[in-house]
């Protein structure tokens, strides 16, 4: 039998009702689903485990019930082993998130008929360097951000390409973005909009001091490090704006395209550009 596991948001009162529904449907038309732990309170009678080892289970979809939020968190659990992922926006603005809740069974229907695509998307990985020696490694879909702590001062930091210096500025931090990502944290911060297709990274500076600094496009395949000069108190290196991580002066993190991807069950092809009209108001007089 098929298996599909679930990935949801807590504490959305839609679950109530939703997942065992869901389960019963999924069960009708010869899919075993496989919750994890946030969502099996809901559905008590299905099986669960621990969202880091569904991928162990191998399930030939996943339907992730969330916001933004809660697709970023289970893109990079499983990236790497390239499990679809159809995600129902149960969240706020939902960019990534495109399917609505009312369209979960049509979108099911067409999946299971074959008549979808996916839209593939490019990752980050991100190492972190300390004294030169390599002490973790990170996956992001959206961006990764090196900034300085809570207290209103700047921090330095240097930026280098392929091994060439680039900058060298004080700001609140860098963020290094995916295609994806541009339209997060990077637009936010004044970067530009890409289309998930292109193969790029972007380099923002973070309320740099400079009014010169301005973001920078580079080539998908470019080796980009980020090291923490000088900070007031602490630096910080976060993930998707969910993993966080203390730096020390002189770490550095080297950031490049990710060997894994995140595929995204779609529909059509427009929806890009429809979420940006719609969600974010783009080219709207």
């Amino acid at each position: 039998m098929t298996r599909v596991a679930i990935v949801s948001k807590p504490h959305r009162e839609e679950l109530q009702r939703l997942l065992p529904e869901l389960t019963v449907w999924l069960r009708q038309h010869g899919y075993e689903p496989l919750l994890d732990r946030e969502s099996g309170g809901y559905a008590p009678a299905e099986p669960t485990v621990d969202r880091a080892q569904l991928p162990a289970h191998a399930p030939d979809l996943v339907i992730v019930l969330g916001g933004d939020g809660t697709l970023l968190a289970a893109a990079r659990i499983f990236a790497t082993v390239g499990t679809p992922l159809l995600s129902v926006n149960l969240g706020f603005l939902g960019f990534l998130t495109e399917v609505r809740l009312a369209d979960l069974y049509t979108t099911l229907e067409n999946w299971c008929a074959g008549c979808h695509s996916l839209d593939v998307r490019a990752m980050l990985h991100a190492s972190l360097w300390r004294a030169g020696a390599e002490l973790a490694g990170y996956e992001a879909l959206n961006e990764v951000v090196v900034s300085k702590g809570d207290i209103a001062r700047m921090g330095d930091f240097a930026v280098e390409l392929d091994g060439k210096n680039v900058a060298c500025f004080r700001a609140d931090g860098v963020i290094v973005s995916t295609p994806t990502g541009s339209t997060a944290y990077t637009l936010a911060a004044n970067g530009p909009i890409l289309t998930p297709d292109v193969d790029a990274m972007v380099v923002t500076p973070i309320c740099p001091h400079l009014l010169t600094l301005r973001p920078i496009v580079v080539r998908g395949d470019a080796s980009l490090n980020v090291r923490v000069e000088g900070v007031p108190d602490l630096a910080l290196l976060t993930i998707d704006g969910q993993q966080k991580v203390e730096l020390h002066r002189g770490d550095e993190i080297r950031c490049r395209r990710s060997l894994h991807t995140v595929k995204l069950v779609r529909l059509g092809d427009s929806g890009f550009f429809d979420a940006l009209r719609s969600k974010l108001s783009w080219g709207e007089q």
